[in-house]
C-alpha cells in the first residue's frame, strides 16, 4: 500500500475474498506463474500440419512424376526419331540401287514406274530421281527442290554419302518433314541422287500424346495422392492437437487432464510422458496445496521458488511485526469446549490472515491464541510500518462488528490486545537441518511481543520511534501511553496507544471490513 495513493488495502472484490479461503490457497500460491496465462497471447497460427504434409507429398509426386515423363518423353522421342531415321536411309538407298540402272541408260519410263511404287508407300511423302546437275528426271509427291537446289553450285556437286536435314513446308502446311538424299552410284560413277521425304507427325503425335498421358496421369495422382495424405495427416496430427489441448489445460492448472488415446509409435510414448508428466504436476499440486495450507502464501512461494537453496539461517532485514493475542483468553476457553475452544480460534484467525493479506503482511505464525504477522520482510513494502499500523486498527474494528454478532447470540465478546514494532530484524529459517520455520527474530520482534502484553483489551500500542517515523503521525489517530517498563530494557519504552487512521485511509479500511463481512454472509 503507497500512502500518496489514498487507500489502506489493496482493492478486492466481495467475490475475491469469498473464493479464497485461505491466504495459503494454492491459486494464491501459483498467482504469479497462473497470470501469465490468464490472458495467453494470441498466437498466429499458420498452415495446419494435414495441409502442410498434404502439399508435401502432392510437391513431392509433381516433382517426381515430372522428371520421370520427362526422361521418358524423351527417350521416346529420341528413339522414334532414330528409327524414322534408319527407315528413311533404307528406303532411299534401296531407291538409289533400283534407280541406277535407269538413270545410267536414262529410261524414264522405268524411273516413272518406280515412283509410282513409291508413291504407293503411305509413309512417304515425296520421292525423286535427280541427275547429277540436280534436275529432276522423276518425282513424285512433295519435293523441296529449294534447299536440294541450294546444294547445287557451279563448282560444286552433292556430297556423296547420305545424309538428312529438316524441311517445314510453307502453303499452310503443318507437317514437319524430313528428306534423305544419298547419291545413284555406278562404280566409281555419281549419276545423279535419290531424294525420299516422309514426315515427322507420327513422332510429334506420339510425343503429344506421351505427355498428355503423363499430365493426366499426374494430375489423377496427385488427386489421389491429395486425399489420401490430408487423411494420413489428419489422422496423425489428431493426437497432436490432443497434445495441445492437454498443454493448455496444464497451463490453466488442470493437473488432472489425460489424454486417453493408446498409440504404438513415437507419438504414443510422447502422450505416455505427458501423461507421467501431469501425474507428477498433480501431486505437486497436492503437495503445495497442503503445504500452503501450514505456512503463509508469501512463504510458500519464497520456499518453492527456491527449493534447492533451502538452508538454516537468514539476513538482516528492516521491516515491521505485529502480535495480536486474545484478551482473557483462559477465562473464556473454561466456559467452552475444545471444539468450540478451536472454531473461534480458527474463526478469528481466518479474519486476522485476510486482513493481513489486505493490508500486505504476512501470517508468520499463530501460536496458541497470538498470531505474529510480519511486514516489508517477504514483500517489498516500503510504506510497511504504516500498513502494520491499519492492519492493526482494521483487526480492532473488524472485532468490535464480530463482537456485536456474538454477544447477540449469547456468545462472549473477544477483543484482541495489538503491539507493533519496527526496525531491523533477522529474518530467516530457523530450526534443525530436518525441521525448520521462517520467521523474523530480533530485539525488535521480542520488544513487539512485550507491547501486546502490555496493552489493554482493543488496545493498539506502538513505540514513540514508530509513531515519528516519517508522516506516520499525520496519518493515524494516537495519544501518548505511559512509558512502559519492560523485561530486558534498562529504561522505560516510550509508547503510544493507536485508535484510528485518518481521513481517506479510514474510508477505504471501511470498505474492506465491510468487502469481508458481506463475503462471509453470502457463503
Amino acid at each position: 500500500m503507497n500512502h500518496t495513493s489514498g487507500s489502506v488495502i489493496r482493492p478486492q472484490s466481495a467475490v475475491d475474498v469469498k473464493q479464497r479461503d485461505t491466504p495459503g490457497s494454492p491459486d494464491a500460491l501459483r498467482a504469479s506463474e497462473h497470470e501469465r496465462f490468464a490472458h495467453p497471447r494470441r498466437l498466429r497460427w499458420g498452415i495446419p500440419i494435414a495441409y502442410k504434409l498434404a502439399l508435401a507429398i502432392t510437391l513431392l509426386i509433381t516433382v517426381g512424376m515430372g522428371l520421370l515423363g520427362s526422361v521418358v518423353v524423351n527417350n521416346q522421342q529420341q528413339l522414334m526419331r532414330d528409327q524414322l531415321n534408319e527407315y528413311g536411309e533404307t528406303v532411299v538407298q534401296q531407291l538409289a540401287d533400283a534407280a541406277t540402272e535407269p538413270v545410267l541408260s536414262e529410261d524414264s519410263l522405268s524411273l516413272s514406274v518406280l515412283m509410282k511404287n513409291v508413291a504407293e508407300n503411305a509413309s512417304i511423302y515425296g520421292a525423286a530421281v535427280l541427275s547429277d546437275k540436280g534436275e529432276a528426271l522423276a518425282k513424285t509427291g512433295l519435293l523441296p527442290l529449294s534447299p536440294i537446289g541450294e546444294l547445287y553450285t557451279k563448282s560444286t556437286r552433292l556430297p556423296s554419302g547420305s545424309f538428312s536435314y529438316d524441311w517445314l513446308s510453307g502453303q499452310g502446311m503443318s507437317n514437319e518433314l524430313v528428306s534423305f538424299l544419298t547419291p545413284v552410284r555406278f562404280k566409281d560413277l555419281t549419276a545423279g541422287h535419290v531424294v525420299v521425304t516422309m514426315s515427322r507427325s507420327l513422332v510429334t503425335r506420339s510425343i503429344r500424346n506421351a505427355i498428355r498421358t503423363i499430365v493426366v496421369a499426374t494430375v489423377v495422382l496427385n488427386l489421389l495422392t491429395i486425399i489420401a495424405a490430408f487423411f494420413m495427416s489428419k489422422r496423425i496430427s489428431r493426437p497432436i492437437h490432443s497434445l495441445l489441448d492437454a498443454t493448455q489445460a496444464i497451463r490453466n492448472g488442470d493437473y488432472r487432464y489425460r489424454i486417453d488415446e493408446q498409440r504404438k509409435d513415437e507419438i504414443g510414448r510422447l502422450i505416455t510422458g505427458f501423461n507421467h508428466m501431469a501425474e507428477g504436476l498433480e501431486s505437486k499440486s497436492k503437495v503445495e496445496n497442503v503445504f500452503s495450507r501450514f505456512v503463509s502464501e508469501d512463504v510458500a512461494s519464497e520456499v518453492l521458488r527456491n527449493i534447492d537453496d533451502v538452508q538454516l539461517g537468514g539476513k538482516n532485514v528492516v521491516g515491521t511485526v505485529l502480535f495480536a493475542d486474545i484478551v482473557g483468553f483462559t477465562q473464556i476457553s473454561e466456559n467452552l469446549s475444545p471444539l468450540d475452544i478451536a472454531s473461534m480460534l480458527n474463526e478469528h484467525f481466518t479474519y486476522i490472515a485476510r486482513v493481513s493479506e489486505l493490508c500486505q503482511g504476512t501470517i508468520d505464525k499463530f501460536m496458541g491464541d497470538c498470531a505474529m504477522v510480519q511486514f516489508g520482510v517477504l514483500k517489498d513494502d516500503p510504506d510497511h510500518r504504516f500498513h502494520a499500523i491499519a492492519c492493526g486498527v482494521m483487526i480492532k474494528k473488524l472485532m468490535e462488528k464480530l463482537n456485536v454478532t456474538r454477544m447477540r447470540e449469547g456468545k462472549p465478546a473477544v477483543f484482541f490486545r495489538v503491539g507493533i514494532n519496527s526496525g531491523e530484524m533477522m529474518a530467516g529459517n530457523l530450526g534443525s537441518d530436518n525441521r525448520m520455520h521462517f520467521t523474523v527474530v530480533g530485539d525488535v520482534v521480542n520488544l513487539a511481543s512485550r507491547l501486546s502484553e502490555k496493552a489493554g483489551g482493543g488496545q493498539i500500542l506502538i513505540t514513540e520511534s514508530l509513531y515519528h517515523y516519517g508522516d506516520i503521525r499525520r496519518r493515524v489517530k494516537a495519544r501518548p501511553h505511559e512509558p512502559l517498563e519492560i523485561r530486558g530494557k534498562a529504561e522505560p519504552v516510550q509508547t503510544y496507544v493507536v485508535n484510528q487512521v485518518t481521513g481517506k485511509y479510514k474510508d477505504a479500511m471501511d470498505a474492506g471490513i465491510d468487502q469481508l463481512l458481506a463475503a462471509d454472509n453470502q457463503v
